[in-house]
């Protein structure tokens, strides 16, 4: 499933081609009805954690989440035939985005959208994020950190991989609650290294190799050579070091 550096790369890219133009919006599959955005002005595109937020001048929201098989098509123009099963095409002179097999494309009203964004955790990549709050959610979770990390509601936008890769560059073995200051260092390490995926479009660990991971989906850590500790933690598999997460 995309992760929230993905989220955020997709709306700065869509924001930046689309904000504040009239728009063509359309739904070649016919499983959303695109009526009500055709011709209005789009405002914004953000990112909340894995969420998308389409804010129109004049018409409700629209909220997108990509799920496990979502993905965005990029044009130049207008496409004349658009990819089978795009659910959402937006687009203006010079850039068209069509949204493939997302699990969510909803209209929202104001009410509901606030309180999509109320059921949210602090997003590492949102500057006006609150570090004592995430601090204390994540301090305050139940259960392990592994699972705690899983919980949009208590940071939105940690995935499967950056969870294994955080925790291993925390030294915090997922199966165990984590204090305060293990928090807090989990949360300077996502500030800073999800802001490194959406530059660079994928989930950065170790800047000095981008393309490699320390410990999600190998066999033996690439710091130590220690076998890699896999097992299920909140209902997903999780990936650790036995020596460098303690």
């Amino acid at each position: 499933m995309p992760e929230g550096h993905l989220l955020h790369r997709h709306a700065r890219e869509q924001h930046a081609a689309l904000a504040g133009r009239a728009v063509r919006a359309a739904s070649p599959q016919g499983r959303f009805d695109a009526a009500p955005f055709d011709g209005h002005r789009l405002e914004s595109v953000r990112a909340a954690g894995k969420n998308l937020l389409y804010a129109f001048d004049g018409a409700p929201a629209v909220h997108v989440h990509l799920g496990v098989r979502g993905l965005f098509l990029r044009y130049d123009a207008w496409p004349a035939s658009p990819p089978r099963g795009t659910r959402f095409l937006l687009g203006a002179d010079g850039a068209a985005f069509a949204l493939i097999a997302p699990s969510t494309c909803e209209a929202l009203d104001d009410a509901q959208r606030r309180a999509l964004l109320a059921s949210l955790g602090p997003d590492p990549l949102d500057p006006a994020a609150s570090r004592e709050e995430a601090v204390r959610r994540l301090v305050g979770a139940r259960g392990p950190v592994g699972a705690a990390l899983l919980e949009q509601s208590v940071w939105a936008g940690i995935g499967n991989a950056w969870r294994a890769e955080l925790l291993f560059l925390a030294g915090v073995d997922p199966a165990r609650r984590a204090g305060e200051d293990e928090a807090g260092r989990l949360w300077d390490l996502a500030v800073r290294h999800l802001q490194l995926g959406v530059e660079a479009g994928r989930v950065v660990s170790d800047p000095g190799a981008p393309d490699e991971r320390w410990v999600y989906k190998r066999e033996a850590c690439r710091r130590c050579g220690a076998p890699v500790r896999v097992a299920p933690v909140g209902g997903r598999t999780s990936y650790a070091c036995p020596v460098e997460q303690t």
